[in-house]
């Protein structure tokens, strides 16, 4: 199977799961070719999420998902250093 195959087949089995968003999976697919990030905004109930959970199920790849709250702080996802004395004890 070429690489264009493989991109319309996979194209075609996202489309199954999310129905009538053909840009919003083109749009994907283009950030996963282009290795990219992606930042995906709208309503609630708009299938984002179920739209990447798709992507991801049809690849064989992991998913996860960070719920975003106004309280949240950049090291809440990438974690902080813990600093320990030489006794073994946090500083």
């Amino acid at each position: 199977m070429s690489t264009l195959e493989s991109i319309r087949d996979l194209e075609q089995r996202m489309a199954r799961s999310i129905v009538g968003q053909r840009d919003v999976i083109r749009n994907l697919v283009i950030g996963l070719l282009a290795n990219g990030n992606l930042l995906m905004e709208g309503l609630p109930g708009l299938a984002k999420t179920r739209a990447v959970k798709a992507m991801a199920t049809n690849m064989d790849a992991g998913f996860s998902r960070i719920q975003f709250t106004p309280d949240l702080l950049p090291s809440d996802i990438t974690g902080s250093e813990v600093l320990y004395t030489e006794s073994g004890n946090p500083s």
